[in-house]
This record gives C-alpha cells, structure tokens and sequence, in this order.
C-alpha cells in the first residue's frame, strides 16, 4: 500500500555526549506519546537504529505542531533534530514487531535530516528541522522559512518557564490556567509570551494549518 505522507526521520543532538543516552531516548518517547494525544501520529514515534526515530503524519502542519510541541516539552540537555519529507511512503512488509517502507517520503526525510545537519554546522547552530517536498514549488521554501524562525525562537527559551508556557499556549490552554499553576499573574504569562516569541510561534503555527490565531 502507497500513500502520500508526511514522513519524519528524528535523530537526539548530541548523543554521543550524553551521559545516559537509554535515558534521553526514553525521555524522548514519553514526550511523543504526550504529543500523541493531542496530534495523533499515523504512525506514532519507533526506535529505528542507534540514536535515530521514525514517525509519520498526515501532513505538514500537523508534523510542525507536533515537533514543536516535542521541542517545548523536552528536557534541559534533550533535544532532537528532524528532517522532514513528503512523499509517498510504501509498505514492504509489515512483520510482528515492526514495519519495513520504501518510498519518496523516507527519501527526502533522510535528505532533510542531513540538510539540517549540515546548516547547523555551518553558519545556523540554533537549526534543528529541515523540510523536502515534492518540488521546490511545493512550498518547501515556505516551510522551511518558518522552520528556521521556530528553532531559533525556540533556541532563544532559554528559562525552562519559557518553554513551559509556550508549550501550553500551544495546547489551547488559558493564560489564566497557566498563570495558576505556576503562580504568577494572567499578565506575567501574557508578557512571558510576547518576550519568549511564544505567542508569535503559537499565532504562526495556527495560521499554517488554517486554523483562527489565538
């Protein structure tokens, strides 16, 4: 079975410096299935090789929401690179344990993931994510362009208390919600917001899946 998708190929930053790398990938994984709940996967997060995960989505603005969220939520000293493709992803086999794909989707993923790499290594240290389409004319600069601002936004959180809040304007939840559990005012969460980038990631991700700004 053939399908358009929007496939993901993850990879932990780092992991070679990690002093419990088994920890920081179950770390990861747990953070996926909180994701999950809220943008479900087609296929949710698997462990491929070494320090490497697959996961799929339906299509691009679901796969940034989620990534984004993954982001926000990971631990201090856990993060992840993505590439992303869109393409076809194919069925080769699907055993008991696990399932083996082909397809043009894995292709640009694994080109993606190697993009991001090597940008970051370059002249973008903040770069985490890199997008492939079907052709430069999919939109691929677009995604991308927004990709670039979310990671150095993101980058730029450097107070766990950033993250956490623009982790839950993400969600939906309510400056007043947000403002009694970490016991500050609805106006501090709302500054928070405007400082961090927060709010303009949060308004930015809305407006690429079509849905009203918050």
């Amino acid at each position: 079975m053939t399908d358009l998708l929007l496939a993901v190929v993850v990879d932990i930053v780092g992991s070679r410096r990690l002093d419990d790398r088994t920890r920081a990938q179950r770390t990861i994984q747990d953070v996926f299935l909180q994701v999950e709940a809220t943008w479900p996967a087609e296929q949710p997060l698997r462990p491929t090789v070494g320090d490497e995960f697959q996961v799929v989505y339906a299509d691009v603005a679901t796969a940034l929401r989620a990534t984004t969220l993954a982001r926000l939520l990971f631990p201090a000293g856990v993060d992840c690179r993505f590439g992303l493709g869109w393409g076809e992803v194919t069925d080769i086999d699907a055993g008991q344990d696990a399932i083996i794909q082909d397809g043009s989707a894995w292709w640009r993923a694994r080109a993606a993931i190697d993009e991001a790499h090597r940008r970051e290594d370059k002249r973008q240290p903040y770069l985490r994510s890199w997008f492939e389409g079907e052709s430069p004319q999919d939109g691929d600069a677009i995604v991308n362009a927004l990709l670039t601002l979310r990671d150095h936004t993101i980058d730029q959180m450097r107070n766990p208390r950033q993250r956490q809040l623009a982790a839950g304007a993400l969600l939906g939840r309510s400056q007043e919600s947000m403002a009694l559990e970490v016991g500050i005012s609805q106006s501090a969460v709302s500054q928070n917001l405007q400082r961090s980038g927060g709010a303009a990631l949060v308004s930015a991700l809305d407006l690429l899946a079509g849905a009203p700004t918050r």
